[in-house]
This record gives C-alpha cells, sequence and structure tokens, in this order.
C-alpha cells in the first residue's frame, strides 16, 4: 500500500478536484493525508462572517470532508489566502509536510496557467502547484536544503518516488474511474457548506465534469445515456524518483 500526501492551496480544492480519487485510494488501503497552504479565510459569501471566524469554520468544514473518506492527517500551513507566492517559506513548509508524511506519492495542483480556464487558474493553485514541485525536487530531497528541518525538527530529507498533477485537462496520463464513488465526493463537497451552500446543482455540475474526464478517456461519448455515464478524474504522472 502508498502513503499519499495530496498538496492544494484552499480547503475544498481537494474535494473538487481530486475527491473521487481520495475515496478510491483509500478504500484501498492506502494512507492519504492533505497538505493545505491557507486556511480559506478570503472565502465564502456571507459578508457578515469575519474572516478569523471563516477560517476556523473552513478547517472545520474540510477536517468533516475528509472524514467522508477516512483520510487520516491534515497539514495546516497557514498562508494567507488569495496571496500565496512561490516563496522560499512556502517551498520550506511544503517540503516540512513531505519530510514529515514521507510519501511514496504526492498529488499537486497544475504550476501552469491554462488561458482557456479562469477558474481552473486560480494564481494560489499554480502558486501551490509550483511550490509543491519545488518541494519534492529539489527540497524535500536534499539535505542542505532548509536545514533547520533537521537541525531543529529531526525531519530528514525525503525522496518522493511519484507525483500526480490534477486535473490536466484532455491529454492526461491516467484516469480514476469514480463512478461507484461520486456520491461520496458531492458528499464531501456539502461538508464546505461556507462554500457550496448556494449551489443547488453541485450534484450536476459534479458529473458533468466528471462524464467529459470520462469522455476523455474514452470510456463514454456524447451519446451516452445518463444511466450509463461514467466518471473520471484525471491526472499527469510524473516520476520523481
Amino acid at each position: 500500500m502508498a502513503r499519499i500526501l495530496l498538496i492544494v492551496a484552499h480547503p475544498d480544492d481537494i474535494d473538487f478536484g481530486s475527491g473521487g480519487s481520495v475515496a478510491k485510494w483509500v478504500a484501498e488501503g492506502n494512507t492519504v493525508d492533505y497538505c493545505i497552504c491557507t486556511d480559506g479565510d478570503a472565502g465564502g459569501y456571507d459578508e457578515a462572517v469575519g474572516r478569523v471566524e471563516m477560517a476556523e469554520l473552513r478547517r472545520k468544514e474540510q477536517r468533516a470532508a475528509a472524514d467522508v473518506y477516512g483520510v487520516h492527517e491534515i497539514d495546516w500551513l497557514g498562508h494567507p489566502d488569495g496571496r500565496l507566492y512561490v516563496s522560499h517559506d512556502l517551498r520550506r513548509d511544503i517540503s516540512r509536510s513531505i519530510r514529515r508524511r514521507r510519501p511514496d506519492r504526492v498529488v499537486v495542483q497544475s504550476p501552469t496557467r491554462n488561458v482557456r480556464s479562469t477558474y481552473g487558474s486560480h494564481p494560489d493553485h499554480t502558486a501551490a502547484g509550483e511550490a509543491a514541485m519545488c518541494a519534492v525536487y529539489p527540497d524535500a530531497r536534499n539535505p542542505f536544503a532548509h536545514p533547520e528541518l533537521l537541525a531543529d525538527e529531526g525531519l530528514e530529507a525525503w525522496t518522493v518516488g511519484e507525483t500526480y498533477i490534477a486535473n490536466p485537462g484532455e491529454g492526461a496520463d491516467l484516469y480514476v474511474d469514480i463512478t461507484d464513488v461520486m456520491d461520496r465526493k458531492i458528499e464531501a463537497l456539502r461538508a464546505h457548506e461556507s462554500q457550496t451552500g448556494h449551489m443547488t446543482d453541485l450534484a450536476e455540475r459534479m458529473q458533468m465534469w466528471g462524464y467529459a474526464q470520462a469522455k476523455w478517456a474514452g470510456w463514454c461519448h456524447d451519446g451516452t445515456p445518463p444511466e450509463e455515464r461514467r466518471y473520471a478524474e484525471g491526472f499527469l504522472v510524473l516520476d520523481t524518483k
């Protein structure tokens, strides 16, 4: 069984992007942990909710969503939501999480902007993706990078064997069939009530996105009846040994 660490910018990013895959990986007996770079304090739609309160709420929501799948640990890095940059401190903090969790596989957001997808290229997402890639190589495996992690915290260097980039769009290397766990993905997303409570069409949105990826995988086509549709989540797979 594998140890898997998912690294993202915000609470709910994993559930929107890779929640079905997390459900499958946990069911297969893998250990899955999260590293979340911000508390999501800039999120939500209720202006009456203070930002400190929002951050606390989103941590609780993410824990509830993770419990839907049986995820073990969540490392909260606490960087400012909406102001995430590929800084030395962010690279160090992600490296700390990698050294602490010692994953066989890391799953990250895309480090590159897709100019055809405004929402898919949130600057916090691309920053988290790039910083995570920097942490995978060279930082986390280099005992001389961020020396305080070893000297002060006893965290020895760790090499991640493979890295998945989530949601690359058409042309993924790997598609995970999430048809039988789509209901759990939606349940986890509903746990993020401050972000999804207003979405009356949440299930339909997730089904259509999963259906689009299943078509890219070649498992369905445009005319597939709803009752026969399959759902997928795609990844680019990188050998980072």
